[in-house]
């Protein structure tokens, strides 16, 4: 077993000023860098799917269809494998929503805007229940997470780009 220790890595000079974890023995660098999260606003007769959570964290509160990227999948076909796992949804993708920088949690969230590509929904094993919801009809003190109101926000506006952090809402800087 490797023993690792948190340092600066030597380097030549002007190289890595980051404390990171350094194999004492033989010098090998274990990076850790920020978990891509890609998910979907899938929207049907204007009404938005969402996923209510069968697993922590926020066990029960209600999500958009999304997860961490596997290694060996492009971010849309992470979508919509995270569609099929949590709702059984097929999707169609229809461009990127937003992307949201979370520095305080190590994650980059790139949000699609979707539709699905055949009918039909049902609680995947991640889900206790999934439900397209109107707008008026959505259980926004349910909501699981920041984002997930950021980007239902951004549907709504109709943001004709990609949407980004809000500013008023400082949750995804680092140390807050």
């Amino acid at each position: 077993m490797s023993n690792f220790v948190r340092r600066i890595p030597e380097g030549p000079p002007g190289g890595d000023d980051r404390e990171r974890l350094v194999c004492a023995d033989c010098g090998y660098v274990a990076y850790e860098n920020p978990k891509i999260v890609v998910g979907s606003v899938v929207v049907e007769e204007d009404r938005i799917l969402l996923c209510r959570r069968a697993i922590e964290p926020r066990h029960g509160f209600w999500t958009l269809p999304a997860g961490y990227m596997e290694l060996g999948e492009t971010t849309e076909e992470g979508a919509r494998r995270e569609a099929w796992e949590e709702a059984r949804a097929r999707l169609e993708l229809d461009g990127i929503l937003a992307i949201y920088s979370i520095a305080r949690i190590g994650q980059v969230q790139i949000i699609y805007r979707a539709h699905l590509s055949e009918p039909g929904i049902a609680a995947g094993p991640e889900s206790l229940d999934v439900r397209f919801f109107a707008w008026k009809d959505i259980p926004w003190d349910e909501i699981a997470f920041p984002s997930v109101r950021w980007a239902l926000n951004a549907w709504k506006a109709g943001h004709p780009g990609v949407a980004g952090n809000p500013v008023e809402d400082l949750r995804g800087v680092a140390g807050l």
